[in-house]
């Protein structure tokens, strides 16, 4: 009697927070404040101080061309770090010391930024630690958050986890305000020494709360990895029986259920095929769209908007779409008979990119002959990309999450981060051309945004045609080893 009435106070004990939380979510909102800051002026600053600070109309392509490569190329080393971050973390170090260790690194990244603002050789340096920084700690804060939990107050994570997306986008859109204004009024130097000073805090704030953290241990090298068994796979197809998938030849010497993890990993990045085009398209709306907002009419309300700040219509458009998807256009277009399944959702979102670069591609034409079209267009053309962001982004992560075992989840989620990378090389790869003269040079001006909308077309079309034979294999969250009937989409 006297064990069933602590049982039953036990269970109607009102759940607690972490003590821990306060310091991961201001950590988190510091951070995110230091990288769009610095991102949101990096592809201006390179043109008007290092490839064209003269303003030659005759040089402007190419610098162009230049900063945006470099631009790229950073946000690729940016998403590709995660997974080595991710690997530090958890065979070797542990999360808390990937945070703290690397944040270091961040800091010491933004300082060089500002002491080398006329210096491109140092400039790069200070680039490449913020792209290692912000990489290495990006897939352990998620996860970090998570292990600050248990039974007794599981209930309260999804909760956590929207204060935590707040201070993601919060720390976005205050960045993008303040540091263009900033970099306007008084320099480059304070312009990149801010989001320096931000990222400082933040790695104040996260060792400030050292002592109330949950510390899980690193697990050491887990052999029975994506990477791994993969290899494996590949290198002994020879024993391959008739009628066997490839990877069951991986099931001799690594563990079964992980083999058919990484097999439902492989059923979803076909899928993910399609997603670095996606990427390749988005992250121009913090680069070139950015450039292109220098020759716009930038009055609004009867205020001067700076080019690099339009760019904040994505983080509010986002916020807003976010619920107005979830709660109106799904459930509405499902009781009209149209079913959102991820994979509708998906291509659809890939239709709204590709018309946001029709707008912008008709923009630039006005601007090629020589108008200033009103910034309104822009901002139209950041509604359109928010919305087929909402379809692709949300719904690719949901879409992985559904479709992979629990233990391959976080290799996912790795991936998932990757394809941003595989995107930015690519558009690094066709801006460097285009500053050397070579094969895209001939995509100057809207032609540029053309090539672009033709390139994502004709991923659409091969979408269109492989979604409806794709396979889904539909893994309950509750249980990983129970495994829903296997479906044929669309």
């Amino acid at each position: 009697m006297v064990q069933d009435t602590l049982s039953i106070d036990k269970e109607l004990v009102e759940p607690k927070y972490p003590k821990s939380i306060p310091y991961i979510i201001g950590n988190e909102a510091a951070e995110r404040f230091s990288f769009y800051g610095m991102r949101s002026i990096l592809a201006t600053f390179l043109v008007a101080q290092f490839f064209n600070p003269t303003h030659n109309a005759a040089l402007q392509t190419v610098a162009e061309a230049k900063a945006n490569e470099i631009t790229h190329i950073f946000v690729a080393l940016a998403y590709a770090m995660p997974f080595v971050g991710a690997l530090m973390a958890d065979w070797f170090f542990g999360k808390y010391k990937v945070i703290l260790y690397v944040s270091i690194l961040y800091c010491f990244g933004h300082l060089l930024l500002a002491i080398f603002d006329t210096d491109l050789q140092g400039f790069r340096y200070g680039l490449v630690l913020i792209a290692v920084g912000a990489g290495g700690i990006k897939s352990c804060v998620s996860a970090n958050v998570g292990d600050q939990f248990d039974k007794t107050n599981q209930s309260l994570l999804s909760k956590v986890y929207g204060w935590f997306y707040f201070a993601i986008n919060s720390g976005s859109v205050l960045s993008t305000i303040a540091i263009p204004y900033i970099y306007e009024h008084y320099g480059a130097k304070w312009a990149f020494g801010v989001p320096g000073i931000l990222m400082a805090l933040a790695t104040i704030i996260f060792f400030s709360g050292r002592k109330k953290y949950v510390k899980l241990p690193p697990s050491g090298i887990n052999r029975n990895n994506f990477l791994f068994i993969s290899l494996y796979a590949l290198f002994n197809i020879g024993k391959k029986q008739k009628g066997q998938a490839l990877l069951d030849v991986a099931k001799d010497s690594f563990d079964h259920e992980k083999v058919e993890g990484i097999k439902a990993v492989w059923r979803v990045m076909a899928v993910f095929a399609f997603v670095p085009i996606f990427w390749a398209m988005w992250d121009q709306s913090l680069s070139e769209w950015v450039l292109q907002a220098t020759k716009l009419d930038l009055h609004m309300f009867g205020y001067q908007l700076l080019p690099e700040q339009v760019q904040t219509a994505n983080p509010v458009f986002l916020l807003s779409f976010i619920p107005i998807f979830n709660y109106g256009i799904y459930p509405f277009l499902d009781r009209m008979g149209l079913k959102t399944t991820p994979l509708r959702r998906f291509g659809a979102g890939l239709i709204l990119t590709g018309l946001s670069f029709v707008i912008i591609a008709l923009i630039q034409t006005r601007v090629d002959a020589g108008e200033h079209p009103s910034v309104w267009w822009q901002i139209l053309a950041y509604m359109v990309l928010s919305a087929g962001e909402t379809l692709v982004s949300i719904t690719g992560l949901e879409y992985a999450y559904t479709q992979s075992p629990k233990s391959m989840k976080s290799t996912m989620s790795a991936i998932w981060l990757l394809t941003v990378a595989i995107g930015n090389i690519f558009v690094a790869y066709v801006n460097n051309s285009i500053s050397n003269k070579g094969f895209f040079s001939q995509f100057e001006g809207a032609n540029y945004y053309w090539f672009f909308v033709g390139l994502i077309s004709v991923f659409i079309f091969v979408y269109l045609f492989v979604s409806p034979r794709l396979k889904e294999r539909n893994y309950v969250a509750e249980d990983e080893n129970q495994v829903a009937a296997e479906t044929t989409n669309l």
